[in-house]
């Protein structure tokens, strides 16, 4: 941050902007009687607001502001976030298109006995959503099949439904093309493999015993047939294997989802699954499919640059610089940011791509392991949207219960979301026990070390 910019709450403002514009308009959508009414505003128009608020503050000229407005958003990290965000929906609608999602859940679904049906549809959403990296994508394709389970089996729909948020959000905190992951990882300048290993460490507990609680709570009284798995169903779950290989020995992201986007049209192709023009098309929807994404990243790298340059990021840091104390403040402070952020927007990436910046200032002024607080960033974001009954996780999951016609109220539902608050318990246990037994954070493993800290620096 230039030492020159002189610390200003006012520039903050357009924040506040954003919250209530976004907010106040939902809240009255709600009010109107419209269904999913958080949605009913749309995302970019909310940032256009904040953004015109923001070059109303200050004193320089509006040819200045806007200049700055614009570096903001040509930014070297967003440029890169943008076309990661471009190939990950290339490559997610190619794979559906060939099959592989219906192929990865009857993989799963004919390993699991009916007697453990909550737990198996959970496992289940933690590997297709890791591996396709979205949970939206993953709740639309899993949620139908788990509901199916519950008249047979005589399960509990809003434990079923429960299960498949809960698993959705597991993966899509850890895939490493997981729009939040490349939020997270390129606003702290952090290898995915490096903050997948912290994640993990983190995360895997969490899960174990969402996992051991889906399976004691979900008692099955019948029984449905196991689907038949053919080799061409491994074949299809191909691509996702190949991705997910690569990332983790550190191939670069741009190219294995290129990699994967191809091997996933070829095999398409040549099993029949879609013509090459079929095949451009799928494409072509997921490349576009990404636009508010992409719109949302822009404005908001403009944004932040624009309250960067008036002197709000300043000021927010020299509060927050008043109550830490160290590294493990600071990921507290990371941690109810982009959380209080992600409650307002209702959108993790969103809210990840806004705190990011703000808590690489605050690391960097503390020295806290950047690959933590990427860490930090992305799973508080996974909690909050998880478990916000406004969030599209589960507003999709209890509309594909409604096109069943099953009736499953939130607080019933909210019930049965295990993971979150146990994912919420872990981090809070993981920071506050940060920088014990010689310095080394607990929750990161000594592979966090590339290209960051080797070390976690305990607080004062």
């Amino acid at each position: 941050m230039n030492d020159d910019v002189k610390p200003n709450g006012y520039a903050l403002i357009p924040f506040a902007v954003f919250a209530v514009f976004y907010v106040g308009l939902s809240l009255w959508a709600g009010w109107l009687g419209f269904e999913m009414p958080w949605y009913k505003v749309s995302m970019p128009v909310a940032f256009l607001v904040a953004s015109a608020a923001s070059l109303v503050i200050g004193r320089r000229r509006l040819e200045e502001k806007v200049e700055t407005y614009a570096r903001g958003m040509g930014e070297p990290n967003i440029m890169i976030m943008c076309l990661i965000f471009i190939l990950a929906g290339a490559f997610a609608t190619i794979a559906k298109g060939s099959g592989a999602v219906d192929a990865a859940v009857a993989i799963a679904q004919s390993l699991v006995s009916a007697r453990l049906m909550v737990a198996g549809v959970f496992l289940v959403s933690c590997l297709i959503s890791l591996a396709i990296g979205t949970s939206c994508g993953t709740i639309a394709a899993v949620t139908p099949i788990a509901l199916g389970f519950a008249v047979p089996l005589k399960l509990d729909p809003a434990l079923l439904t429960g299960a498949v948020i809960s698993g959705s959000m597991f993966g899509d905190n850890l895939s490493m093309i997981s729009d939040t992951t490349i939020a997270a990882t390129r606003t702290q300048g952090v290898r995915m493999k490096d903050k997948f290993l912290a994640n993990a460490f983190i995360a895997s507990p969490a899960a174990l015993v969402a996992l051991f609680l889906y399976a004691a709570g979900g008692s099955a009284a019948g029984s449905v047939e196991a689907p038949s798995v053919t080799w061409h169903h491994f074949v299809l779950v191909l691509p996702y294997v190949f991705v997910l290989v690569l990332a983790l020995v550190g191939f670069n992201v741009m190219a294995l989802l290129f990699s994967g986007t191809v091997l996933s049209a070829a095999i398409g192709g040549a099993l029949g699954r879609f013509t090459f023009f079929d095949a451009m098309d799928f494409l072509g929807k997921g490349t576009l499919g990404m636009g508010e994404t992409l719109i949302v990243a822009l404005l908001a790298g403009g944004l932040f640059k624009s309250v960067q340059s008036n002197g709000g990021v300043k000021w927010l840091t020299d509060r927050i610089a008043s109550v830490i104390r160290g590294p493990r403040t600071c990921e507290f402070g990371v941690f109810l940011l982009v959380s209080a952020i992600n409650c307002f927007t209702a959108n993790n990436t969103v809210a990840i791509v806004i705190a990011g910046p703000i808590a690489k200032e605050c690391a960097a002024k503390f020295g806290a392991n950047p690959v933590r607080v990427a860490s930090v960033l992305d799973m508080a974001s996974c909690v909050v949207q998880g478990l916000i009954p406004y969030g599209a996780q589960i507003l999709i999951a209890m509309g594909v219960a409604k096109g069943l016609e099953m009736s499953i109220d939130s607080l019933s539902l909210l019930k049965c979301l295990y993971y979150q608050p146990l994912l919420a318990l872990a981090v809070v246990l993981s920071m506050a026990f940060s920088g014990l037994r010689g310095g080394k954070s607990i929750g990161c493993v000594p592979l966090c070390s590339g290209g960051a800290y080797e070390r976690q620096q305990s607080d004062d």
